[in-house]
Protein backbone atom coordinates (compact mmCIF):
# COMPACT_ATOMS: atom_id res chain seq x y z
CA UNK A 1 0.00 0.00 0.00
CA UNK A 2 1.24 3.49 -0.86
CA UNK A 3 1.13 6.78 0.95
CA UNK A 4 -1.74 7.35 3.40
CA UNK A 5 -2.44 11.00 4.38
CA UNK A 6 -2.46 11.80 8.09
CA UNK A 7 -6.10 12.93 8.11
CA UNK A 8 -7.27 9.82 6.26
CA UNK A 9 -5.59 7.67 8.89
CA UNK A 10 -7.22 9.86 11.58
CA UNK A 11 -10.61 9.35 9.88
CA UNK A 12 -10.20 5.57 9.85
CA UNK A 13 -8.88 5.18 13.39
CA UNK A 14 -10.70 7.93 15.32
CA UNK A 15 -13.62 9.45 13.40
CA UNK A 16 -15.34 6.22 12.30
CA UNK A 17 -15.60 4.80 15.87
CA UNK A 18 -16.96 8.12 17.21
CA UNK A 19 -19.55 8.35 14.42
CA UNK A 20 -20.54 4.68 14.87
CA UNK A 21 -21.05 5.29 18.61
CA UNK A 22 -22.90 8.60 18.20
CA UNK A 23 -25.31 7.67 15.40
CA UNK A 24 -25.57 3.87 15.97
CA UNK A 25 -24.81 2.87 12.37
CA UNK A 26 -25.21 -0.81 11.52
CA UNK A 27 -22.17 -0.91 9.25
CA UNK A 28 -18.95 1.03 8.75
CA UNK A 29 -20.11 1.75 5.20
CA UNK A 30 -22.97 3.87 6.58
CA UNK A 31 -20.56 6.30 8.26
CA UNK A 32 -20.44 9.61 6.34
CA UNK A 33 -17.18 10.45 4.65
CA UNK A 34 -15.65 13.40 2.85
CA UNK A 35 -16.10 12.94 -0.91
CA UNK A 36 -14.49 16.09 -2.33
CA UNK A 37 -13.46 19.63 -1.58
CA UNK A 38 -14.37 22.25 -4.19
CA UNK A 39 -12.46 25.54 -4.07
CA UNK A 40 -14.03 28.41 -6.00
CA UNK A 41 -12.68 31.91 -6.48
CA UNK A 42 -14.89 34.52 -8.12
CA UNK A 43 -12.95 37.31 -9.79
CA UNK A 44 -15.32 40.23 -10.34
CA UNK A 45 -12.79 42.57 -11.96
CA UNK A 46 -11.96 39.95 -14.61
CA UNK A 47 -14.35 41.74 -16.97
CA UNK A 48 -11.93 44.69 -17.11
CA UNK A 49 -8.60 42.87 -16.75
CA UNK A 50 -8.15 39.42 -18.33
CA UNK A 51 -4.83 38.84 -16.51
CA UNK A 52 -6.63 38.53 -13.16
CA UNK A 53 -7.99 35.12 -14.18
CA UNK A 54 -4.47 33.89 -15.03
CA UNK A 55 -3.21 35.20 -11.68
CA UNK A 56 -6.13 33.46 -9.93
CA UNK A 57 -5.31 30.20 -11.72
CA UNK A 58 -1.67 30.34 -10.67
CA UNK A 59 -2.50 31.24 -7.04
CA UNK A 60 -5.13 28.49 -6.71
CA UNK A 61 -2.75 25.98 -8.30
CA UNK A 62 -0.10 26.96 -5.75
CA UNK A 63 -2.54 26.64 -2.84
CA UNK A 64 -4.19 23.35 -3.84
CA UNK A 65 -1.47 21.56 -5.78
CA UNK A 66 -3.83 20.93 -8.69
CA UNK A 67 -4.47 22.97 -11.84
CA UNK A 68 -7.76 24.89 -11.65
CA UNK A 69 -10.03 25.76 -14.57
CA UNK A 70 -11.55 29.12 -15.41
CA UNK A 71 -15.29 29.51 -14.89
CA UNK A 72 -17.15 31.07 -17.78
CA UNK A 73 -20.14 33.42 -17.60
CA UNK A 74 -23.37 31.90 -18.93
CA UNK A 75 -25.23 35.06 -19.86
CA UNK A 76 -24.58 38.72 -20.50
CA UNK A 77 -25.47 41.29 -17.82
CA UNK A 78 -24.95 44.83 -19.09
CA UNK A 79 -25.04 46.46 -15.63
CA UNK A 80 -21.97 44.45 -14.60
CA UNK A 81 -20.23 44.93 -17.99
CA UNK A 82 -20.40 41.16 -18.36
CA UNK A 83 -20.61 39.42 -21.71
CA UNK A 84 -21.49 35.82 -22.39
CA UNK A 85 -18.67 33.23 -22.31
CA UNK A 86 -16.26 35.55 -20.50
CA UNK A 87 -13.92 34.06 -17.83
CA UNK A 88 -15.04 35.39 -14.43
CA UNK A 89 -13.46 33.06 -11.88
CA UNK A 90 -11.49 29.90 -11.20
CA UNK A 91 -12.37 26.62 -9.51
CA UNK A 92 -10.76 23.32 -8.63
CA UNK A 93 -12.14 20.06 -7.23
CA UNK A 94 -9.89 18.04 -4.92
CA UNK A 95 -10.38 14.35 -4.19
CA UNK A 96 -8.53 11.55 -2.37
CA UNK A 97 -4.92 12.30 -1.34
CA UNK A 98 -4.86 15.95 -2.49
CA UNK A 99 -8.16 16.57 -0.70
CA UNK A 100 -6.85 15.25 2.64
CA UNK A 101 -3.54 17.10 2.26
CA UNK A 102 -5.34 20.38 1.49
CA UNK A 103 -7.70 19.89 4.47
CA UNK A 104 -4.74 19.17 6.74
CA UNK A 105 -2.95 22.37 5.64
CA UNK A 106 -6.19 24.36 5.95
CA UNK A 107 -6.83 23.22 9.53
CA UNK A 108 -3.27 23.20 10.85
CA UNK A 109 -1.70 26.19 9.08
CA UNK A 110 -4.08 28.48 7.17
CA UNK A 111 -7.06 28.97 9.50
CA UNK A 112 -4.93 29.84 12.57
CA UNK A 113 -3.36 32.63 10.47
CA UNK A 114 -6.72 34.42 10.09
CA UNK A 115 -6.82 37.65 12.05
CA UNK A 116 -8.87 37.39 15.29
CA UNK A 117 -9.75 33.77 14.52
CA UNK A 118 -12.24 32.22 16.92
CA UNK A 119 -13.45 29.36 14.76
CA UNK A 120 -15.46 28.96 11.56
CA UNK A 121 -19.18 29.65 11.38
CA UNK A 122 -21.32 26.56 11.95
CA UNK A 123 -24.40 27.85 10.11
CA UNK A 124 -23.13 27.37 6.54
CA UNK A 125 -24.53 23.88 6.02
CA UNK A 126 -26.83 23.42 3.03
CA UNK A 127 -29.36 20.97 4.52
CA UNK A 128 -27.92 17.99 2.64
CA UNK A 129 -24.73 17.46 4.63
CA UNK A 130 -22.41 19.80 2.72
CA UNK A 131 -20.56 22.73 4.26
CA UNK A 132 -19.24 25.89 2.62
CA UNK A 133 -16.52 28.00 4.22
CA UNK A 134 -15.84 31.50 2.95
CA UNK A 135 -12.32 32.86 3.19
CA UNK A 136 -11.78 36.59 2.66
CA UNK A 137 -8.03 36.63 1.98
CA UNK A 138 -5.90 34.17 0.04
CA UNK A 139 -2.81 35.33 1.95
CA UNK A 140 -3.62 33.07 4.92
CA UNK A 141 -2.06 30.23 2.94
CA UNK A 142 1.72 30.11 3.46
CA UNK A 143 2.26 29.03 -0.18
CA UNK A 144 1.30 32.52 -1.38
CA UNK A 145 4.21 34.96 -1.67
CA UNK A 146 3.08 38.32 -0.23
CA UNK A 147 5.44 40.28 -2.50
CA UNK A 148 3.75 38.95 -5.65
CA UNK A 149 0.18 39.76 -4.56
CA UNK A 150 -1.42 42.59 -6.50
CA UNK A 151 -4.99 42.12 -5.20
CA UNK A 152 -6.46 40.43 -2.13
CA UNK A 153 -9.18 37.99 -3.19
CA UNK A 154 -11.34 35.57 -1.26
CA UNK A 155 -12.56 32.09 -2.01
CA UNK A 156 -15.28 29.61 -1.12
CA UNK A 157 -14.30 26.14 0.04
CA UNK A 158 -17.10 23.56 -0.11
CA UNK A 159 -16.81 20.26 1.74
CA UNK A 160 -19.01 17.64 0.06
CA UNK A 161 -19.85 14.68 2.31
CA UNK A 162 -22.03 11.59 2.11
CA UNK A 163 -23.87 12.68 5.29
CA UNK A 164 -27.64 12.78 4.98
CA UNK A 165 -28.19 15.48 7.62
CA UNK A 166 -26.37 18.61 8.73
CA UNK A 167 -25.89 17.18 12.23
CA UNK A 168 -24.00 14.17 10.82
CA UNK A 169 -21.89 16.43 8.61
CA UNK A 170 -21.16 18.75 11.55
CA UNK A 171 -20.00 15.83 13.69
CA UNK A 172 -17.88 14.46 10.83
CA UNK A 173 -16.15 17.77 10.11
CA UNK A 174 -15.71 18.57 13.82
CA UNK A 175 -14.07 15.17 14.39
CA UNK A 176 -11.87 15.72 11.32
CA UNK A 177 -10.51 18.81 13.08
CA UNK A 178 -12.35 21.81 11.64
CA UNK A 179 -12.58 24.37 14.48
CA UNK A 180 -16.21 25.52 14.72
CA UNK A 181 -17.20 28.56 16.81
CA UNK A 182 -20.17 26.99 18.55
CA UNK A 183 -19.63 23.38 19.57
CA UNK A 184 -23.20 22.03 19.31
CA UNK A 185 -22.56 18.69 21.01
Amino acid sequence: MGYLPRLKEHYRSNVIPVMMETYKYGSIMEVPRLVKIAVNQGIGQATQDKKLVDIGISELATITGQKPVATISRKAISNFKLREKLPIGVRVTLRNVKMYEFLDRLIAVALPRVRDFRGVNDSSFDGRGNYTLGITEQIIFPEIDLDKINKITGMDITFVTTAKTDAEAFTLLKEMGIPFKNQKN
